[in-house]
């Protein structure tokens, strides 16, 4: 698939919001009900670290294949051409924060 600028017409989210944005960094809130994903994608040069700040996270990635579980507070980093999915791991809203750098975003949907 074709790395893009912008996901955010790719998949559903209940809520989204840019907190900074800076060259090569930013921070993004995001919020999911139960029944939503960010879909399977990696990222060419930025790493992403999940910040869960209400609700619980489940981390789906490849290379090597791992599942992370995350409740509030709980923190993780994907490196960069990881492949990962991101799932709502409850029954009620989840609410986190991305951040990603450092080098320039794009999103690479992936099968």
């Amino acid at each position: 698939m074709k790395a893009m600028k912008d996901s955010s017409g790719l998949y559903e989210v209940e809520r989204r919001a840019r907190h900074a944005e800076r060259p090569g960094f930013r921070i993004s809130e995001l919020q999911i009900g139960p029944t939503q994903r960010v879909p399977w994608h990696s990222h060419t040069s930025v790493q992403d670290t999940f910040y869960v700040l209400e609700g619980r996270l489940r981390l789906f990635l490849r290379d090597p294949k791992e599942e992370i579980d995350l409740e509030p507070g709980g923190t993780y980093t994907v490196r960069p051409g990881r492949p990962h999915l991101v799932t709502n791991a409850g029954e009620t809203s989840a609410t986190f924060l991305v951040l990603q750098g450092i080098g320039e975003y794009d999103y690479v949907p992936l099968a």
